[in-house]
């Protein structure tokens, strides 16, 4: 069995993306917007990425 005595190269991350903006005048959109601000505010950004996932998914749906 080989040793491997050099070093793995770099592993290159892209930036974040950007929050999904809510569809104007959607209320879905809307109220989702307000529960990822909500945990935005209070720190969880579990739930803030819970809330751009369905964003995402709620406008990709055409449902807006």
């Amino acid at each position: 069995m080989a040793t491997q005595t050099t070093m793995s190269p770099p592993v290159h991350l892209s930036l974040p993306t950007e929050a999904p903006r809510p569809a104007p005048g959607c209320d879905v959109c809307a109220a989702l917007a307000g529960q990822r601000s909500e945990a935005y505010r209070r720190g969880d950004r579990s739930a803030v990425s819970d809330c751009n996932v369905e964003i995402g998914a709620h406008r990709g749906r055409g449902r807006c």
